[in-house]
C-alpha cells in the first residue's frame, strides 16, 4: 500500500485517476487533458501500474487504462479504520 500512498501523492497521477473514473483510455486519450508530453504522461501511468493503483489491457494496436478499485478499496478501508480509530479515542477521553 506504500506504493499506492506514494503514486496518489502525486497531483497529476491523482487527475489521471480522476479521469480513469468514468471510462477506461488509452494513453493517447488521456494526454490529451495534459499539457505535458506524451513520455512524462507515461511515466505517470508506469508509476501508478507499479502502485497497482491502474490495469492495463492491450487492445488490437493501443493499451487501455482502467482503475483497479481493489487496490483503492484497500486504501480506502485503511483511512476509514484510521477516522474510527480517531472517533473512538475521542470519545474515551
Amino acid at each position: 500500500m506504500n506504493e499506492a500512498f506514494k503514486a496518489l501523492a502525486d497531483p497529476t497521477r491523482r487527475q489521471i485517476i480522476t479521469l480513469l473514473k468514468d471510462k477506461d483510455m488509452t494513453a493517447g486519450d488521456i494526454a490529451d487533458h495534459f499539457n505535458m508530453t506524451k513520455p512524462s504522461i507515461s511515466h505517470h501511468l508506469n508509476g501508478l501500474k507499479q502502485a497497482k493503483l491502474i490495469l492495463d489491457e492491450r487492445r488490437g494496436q493501443h493499451i487501455w487504462y482502467s482503475l483497479n478499485t481493489t487496490v483503492l478499496q484497500e486504501a480506502l478501508g485503511w483511512f476509514l479504520d484510521i477516522i474510527s480509530y480517531q472517533g473512538k479515542r475521542g470519545m474515551d477521553d
